[in-house]
């Protein structure tokens, strides 16, 4: 299978298990090669704490509701 026709799989299941899937592939980097700025080691520590309490999880709508409300401020 490519890339792409993979891309194309992942894309079509439900949100919740895509954001799993890209967790599971960023956890499969390695940070250094590419984290300039530490921002994958702080995506990671983030998803471990997903992964420690699903309750803190917000749906996409959400986090756009959320940054639209801060961009009014």
């Amino acid at each position: 299978m490519s890339v792409d026709q993979i891309a194309a799989e992942a894309l079509r299941l439900p949100e919740k298990d895509r954001a799993g899937l890209a967790s599971r592939l960023l956890r499969s980097l390695s940070p250094v090669a590419f984290d300039g700025d530490d921002g994958v080691a702080e995506a990671l520590r983030r998803d471990a704490e997903l992964d420690a309490d699903p309750t803190q999880a917000m749906s996409l709508r959400d986090m756009d509701l959320h940054i639209h409300q801060r961009s009014k401020s």
